[in-house]
Protein backbone atom coordinates (compact mmCIF):
# COMPACT_ATOMS: atom_id res chain seq x y z
CA UNK A 1 0.00 0.00 0.00
CA UNK A 2 1.07 3.21 -0.70
CA UNK A 3 2.57 5.13 1.72
CA UNK A 4 1.47 8.97 2.96
CA UNK A 5 3.34 12.24 4.03
CA UNK A 6 1.41 13.32 7.04
CA UNK A 7 1.78 16.26 9.75
CA UNK A 8 0.20 16.71 13.26
CA UNK A 9 0.81 19.19 15.42
CA UNK A 10 2.24 18.37 19.22
CA UNK A 11 2.85 20.01 22.33
CA UNK A 12 2.98 23.08 19.85
CA UNK A 13 5.74 21.34 17.75
CA UNK A 14 5.09 20.08 13.96
CA UNK A 15 5.90 16.60 13.31
CA UNK A 16 5.80 15.00 10.12
CA UNK A 17 5.67 11.04 9.68
CA UNK A 18 4.89 8.32 6.98
CA UNK A 19 1.47 6.22 7.19
CA UNK A 20 1.41 3.00 5.56
CA UNK A 21 -1.87 0.63 5.63
CA UNK A 22 -5.56 0.95 6.44
CA UNK A 23 -6.83 3.04 8.74
CA UNK A 24 -8.73 0.48 11.03
CA UNK A 25 -5.24 -2.14 10.99
CA UNK A 26 -4.21 -2.26 14.34
CA UNK A 27 -1.49 0.38 14.55
CA UNK A 28 2.38 0.32 14.75
CA UNK A 29 4.90 2.73 15.88
CA UNK A 30 8.14 2.67 14.05
CA UNK A 31 10.53 4.97 16.33
CA UNK A 32 13.65 5.90 14.24
CA UNK A 33 17.37 5.96 15.90
CA UNK A 34 19.45 9.43 16.81
CA UNK A 35 20.24 10.74 13.83
CA UNK A 36 18.16 9.21 11.35
CA UNK A 37 14.69 10.14 10.29
CA UNK A 38 11.29 7.97 10.34
CA UNK A 39 11.91 6.98 6.37
CA UNK A 40 14.34 4.39 7.74
CA UNK A 41 11.59 1.84 8.01
CA UNK A 42 10.26 2.15 4.30
CA UNK A 43 11.03 -1.21 3.89
CA UNK A 44 10.10 -2.68 6.76
CA UNK A 45 6.69 -0.96 7.02
CA UNK A 46 6.07 -1.82 2.99
CA UNK A 47 6.36 -5.31 4.47
CA UNK A 48 4.21 -5.42 7.50
CA UNK A 49 1.61 -2.66 6.22
CA UNK A 50 -1.05 -5.51 4.84
CA UNK A 51 -1.56 -6.01 8.63
CA UNK A 52 -1.05 -3.36 10.72
CA UNK A 53 -1.42 0.62 10.53
CA UNK A 54 1.80 1.73 10.70
CA UNK A 55 3.05 5.49 11.46
CA UNK A 56 6.74 6.44 11.89
CA UNK A 57 7.54 9.80 12.64
CA UNK A 58 10.73 11.90 12.31
CA UNK A 59 11.50 13.17 15.83
CA UNK A 60 11.26 16.89 16.65
CA UNK A 61 14.86 17.66 15.10
CA UNK A 62 15.11 15.17 12.42
CA UNK A 63 14.03 15.45 9.55
CA UNK A 64 10.69 17.13 8.46
CA UNK A 65 9.70 17.78 11.94
CA UNK A 66 9.94 21.24 12.98
CA UNK A 67 13.84 21.99 14.95
CA UNK A 68 13.31 22.57 18.60
CA UNK A 69 13.36 26.06 19.77
CA UNK A 70 14.63 24.83 23.05
CA UNK A 71 17.01 21.97 22.08
CA UNK A 72 18.45 22.25 25.98
CA UNK A 73 15.18 20.94 27.29
CA UNK A 74 13.72 19.24 24.33
CA UNK A 75 16.05 17.05 22.85
CA UNK A 76 15.71 14.61 25.53
CA UNK A 77 14.20 11.39 26.51
CA UNK A 78 11.42 12.68 28.81
CA UNK A 79 10.32 15.16 26.24
CA UNK A 80 10.24 12.75 23.33
CA UNK A 81 7.97 10.49 25.47
CA UNK A 82 5.57 13.30 26.33
CA UNK A 83 5.84 14.18 22.74
CA UNK A 84 4.81 10.48 21.61
CA UNK A 85 2.25 10.54 24.08
CA UNK A 86 0.66 13.67 22.28
CA UNK A 87 1.12 11.83 19.09
CA UNK A 88 -0.71 8.91 19.29
CA UNK A 89 -3.40 10.81 21.67
CA UNK A 90 -3.37 13.10 18.13
CA UNK A 91 -4.60 10.30 16.18
CA UNK A 92 -6.68 8.56 18.24
CA UNK A 93 -4.31 5.60 19.37
CA UNK A 94 -4.92 3.97 22.55
CA UNK A 95 -2.81 1.19 22.12
CA UNK A 96 -0.11 0.56 20.09
CA UNK A 97 2.40 -2.09 19.00
CA UNK A 98 6.21 -0.39 18.84
CA UNK A 99 9.73 -1.32 17.10
CA UNK A 100 12.22 1.16 17.94
CA UNK A 101 15.90 1.37 16.69
CA UNK A 102 18.03 2.73 18.91
CA UNK A 103 17.06 6.52 20.50
CA UNK A 104 13.65 4.93 19.16
CA UNK A 105 13.76 2.21 21.36
CA UNK A 106 14.81 4.23 24.67
CA UNK A 107 11.74 6.43 24.36
CA UNK A 108 9.44 3.47 24.23
CA UNK A 109 11.51 2.29 27.35
CA UNK A 110 10.86 5.91 29.12
CA UNK A 111 7.26 6.59 27.77
CA UNK A 112 6.06 3.01 28.35
CA UNK A 113 6.96 3.03 32.09
CA UNK A 114 5.64 6.53 32.05
CA UNK A 115 2.72 8.43 30.07
CA UNK A 116 2.09 5.65 27.57
CA UNK A 117 2.08 2.66 30.36
CA UNK A 118 -0.02 0.36 29.88
CA UNK A 119 -0.62 1.72 26.05
CA UNK A 120 2.27 -0.38 24.00
CA UNK A 121 0.80 -3.64 23.44
CA UNK A 122 4.29 -5.46 22.44
CA UNK A 123 7.71 -4.00 22.09
CA UNK A 124 10.74 -4.69 19.23
CA UNK A 125 13.87 -3.33 21.26
CA UNK A 126 16.27 -2.87 17.67
CA UNK A 127 19.73 -2.67 19.50
CA UNK A 128 19.11 -0.77 22.18
CA UNK A 129 18.57 -1.95 26.36
CA UNK A 130 18.35 0.31 29.33
CA UNK A 131 22.12 0.60 29.70
CA UNK A 132 24.03 1.61 26.24
CA UNK A 133 28.23 1.53 26.66
CA UNK A 134 30.37 4.36 27.15
CA UNK A 135 32.28 3.70 23.75
CA UNK A 136 29.19 4.23 21.95
CA UNK A 137 28.02 7.49 23.33
CA UNK A 138 31.48 9.02 22.80
CA UNK A 139 31.60 7.88 19.28
CA UNK A 140 27.94 9.22 18.73
CA UNK A 141 29.20 12.23 20.37
CA UNK A 142 32.07 12.29 17.59
CA UNK A 143 29.94 12.78 15.04
CA UNK A 144 26.01 13.70 15.79
CA UNK A 145 27.46 17.02 16.79
CA UNK A 146 29.24 17.87 13.97
CA UNK A 147 27.62 16.87 10.81
CA UNK A 148 29.48 17.25 7.62
CA UNK A 149 29.42 19.79 5.02
CA UNK A 150 29.69 17.69 1.06
CA UNK A 151 29.45 19.70 -2.55
CA UNK A 152 27.18 16.52 -3.58
CA UNK A 153 24.54 14.41 -2.82
CA UNK A 154 26.92 11.45 -3.85
CA UNK A 155 29.41 12.57 -1.72
CA UNK A 156 27.21 12.45 1.66
CA UNK A 157 25.96 8.74 0.57
CA UNK A 158 29.85 7.58 0.47
CA UNK A 159 29.57 8.90 3.77
CA UNK A 160 26.81 7.59 5.10
CA UNK A 161 27.92 4.05 3.68
CA UNK A 162 31.21 4.34 5.91
CA UNK A 163 29.08 5.57 9.26
CA UNK A 164 26.42 3.29 9.30
CA UNK A 165 27.96 0.10 7.88
CA UNK A 166 27.40 -1.86 10.87
CA UNK A 167 23.73 -1.64 9.66
CA UNK A 168 24.93 -4.62 7.88
CA UNK A 169 23.70 -5.71 4.14
CA UNK A 170 22.21 -2.41 2.56
CA UNK A 171 21.26 -2.60 -1.47
CA UNK A 172 22.32 0.44 -3.38
CA UNK A 173 19.03 1.43 -4.17
CA UNK A 174 18.48 1.21 -0.07
CA UNK A 175 22.23 3.38 0.41
CA UNK A 176 20.73 5.91 -2.64
CA UNK A 177 17.21 6.47 -0.81
CA UNK A 178 19.04 6.75 2.62
CA UNK A 179 21.32 9.64 1.31
CA UNK A 180 17.89 11.01 -0.46
CA UNK A 181 15.91 11.37 2.78
CA UNK A 182 19.56 11.94 5.15
CA UNK A 183 19.88 15.18 2.94
CA UNK A 184 19.25 19.30 3.46
CA UNK A 185 20.57 22.03 1.05
CA UNK A 186 22.82 24.40 3.10
CA UNK A 187 22.40 28.48 2.41
CA UNK A 188 25.95 27.62 0.39
CA UNK A 189 24.74 25.64 -1.55
CA UNK A 190 26.63 22.61 -0.47
CA UNK A 191 24.44 19.72 1.54
CA UNK A 192 24.24 18.03 5.20
CA UNK A 193 22.75 15.45 6.82
CA UNK A 194 18.87 15.73 7.88
CA UNK A 195 19.21 16.75 11.54
CA UNK A 196 19.81 19.25 13.93
CA UNK A 197 22.98 19.67 14.76
CA UNK A 198 21.98 20.54 18.48
CA UNK A 199 20.03 17.54 19.20
CA UNK A 200 23.59 16.08 20.40
CA UNK A 201 22.20 17.87 23.37
CA UNK A 202 20.67 15.31 24.83
CA UNK A 203 24.09 13.67 26.12
CA UNK A 204 25.85 17.18 26.90
CA UNK A 205 22.38 18.03 28.66
CA UNK A 206 21.19 15.06 29.98
CA UNK A 207 24.17 12.62 30.43
CA UNK A 208 22.88 10.13 32.59
CA UNK A 209 19.18 10.06 29.54
CA UNK A 210 19.97 6.37 28.62
CA UNK A 211 20.40 5.05 32.10
CA UNK A 212 17.04 3.15 32.43
CA UNK A 213 16.93 -0.08 33.99
CA UNK A 214 14.05 1.20 36.88
CA UNK A 215 11.59 1.91 33.50
CA UNK A 216 13.01 -0.95 31.32
CA UNK A 217 11.57 -3.14 34.41
CA UNK A 218 8.45 -1.52 35.09
CA UNK A 219 7.74 -2.05 31.26
CA UNK A 220 4.12 -4.55 31.12
CA UNK A 221 4.48 -5.85 28.07
CA UNK A 222 6.30 -8.51 26.05
CA UNK A 223 9.45 -7.12 24.64
CA UNK A 224 11.58 -8.49 22.03
CA UNK A 225 15.30 -7.08 21.80
CA UNK A 226 16.98 -7.63 18.63
CA UNK A 227 20.89 -7.15 19.38
CA UNK A 228 23.37 -6.65 16.32
CA UNK A 229 26.12 -9.85 16.67
CA UNK A 230 28.99 -7.26 16.86
CA UNK A 231 27.23 -4.34 18.34
CA UNK A 232 29.55 -1.70 20.42
CA UNK A 233 26.16 0.44 21.66
CA UNK A 234 24.33 -2.68 23.17
CA UNK A 235 26.99 -4.74 25.08
CA UNK A 236 25.79 -8.85 24.89
CA UNK A 237 26.41 -8.78 29.25
CA UNK A 238 23.53 -5.97 29.59
CA UNK A 239 21.80 -7.50 26.52
CA UNK A 240 21.91 -11.21 28.55
CA UNK A 241 20.62 -9.23 31.97
CA UNK A 242 17.26 -7.78 30.19
CA UNK A 243 15.88 -11.35 29.78
CA UNK A 244 17.72 -12.69 32.97
CA UNK A 245 15.81 -9.28 35.10
CA UNK A 246 12.53 -9.08 32.78
CA UNK A 247 10.39 -12.14 32.44
CA UNK A 248 8.93 -11.17 29.17
CA UNK A 249 11.80 -9.98 27.46
CA UNK A 250 13.20 -12.34 24.57
CA UNK A 251 16.39 -11.66 22.84
CA UNK A 252 17.78 -12.44 19.60
CA UNK A 253 21.29 -12.26 18.11
CA UNK A 254 20.99 -10.58 14.25
CA UNK A 255 24.02 -12.04 12.44
CA UNK A 256 26.27 -9.63 10.23
CA UNK A 257 25.09 -6.36 12.41
CA UNK A 258 26.45 -3.87 14.12
CA UNK A 259 24.34 -1.48 15.60
CA UNK A 260 21.73 -0.98 14.45
CA UNK A 261 20.45 -4.29 12.26
CA UNK A 262 19.05 -1.96 9.44
CA UNK A 263 15.31 -3.87 9.41
CA UNK A 264 15.72 -4.40 5.61
CA UNK A 265 15.72 -8.09 4.53
CA UNK A 266 13.36 -10.76 4.93
CA UNK A 267 14.79 -12.21 7.13
CA UNK A 268 14.41 -9.04 9.37
CA UNK A 269 10.87 -8.94 8.58
CA UNK A 270 10.35 -12.03 9.79
CA UNK A 271 11.56 -11.66 13.05
CA UNK A 272 9.39 -9.01 13.69
CA UNK A 273 6.40 -9.89 12.16
CA UNK A 274 6.26 -13.21 13.74
CA UNK A 275 6.86 -11.53 17.41
CA UNK A 276 4.00 -9.15 16.90
CA UNK A 277 1.83 -11.75 14.94
CA UNK A 278 2.47 -14.28 17.73
CA UNK A 279 -0.98 -13.81 20.17
CA UNK A 280 -2.05 -11.38 17.88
Amino acid sequence: MKAQSRYVTVLDREIHYMEWGAPDAPPLIMWHGLARTGRDFDDLADALCDRWRVLAPDTIGRGLSQWSPAPESEYCNDFYARLATGFLDALGLHKVDWVGTSMGGAIAIRAGAGPLQGRIGKLVLNDMGPKISDASIERIRSYAGHPPRFDRVSELEAYLRTIYKPYGWISDAQWRRMAETSTRRLPDGGVTTHYDPKMVMQFTEHAEDYAQWPQFLALDCDILCLRGETSDLLLEADAAEMVARHPRCTLVTVAGCGHAPALNVAEQFGLVANFLGAGA
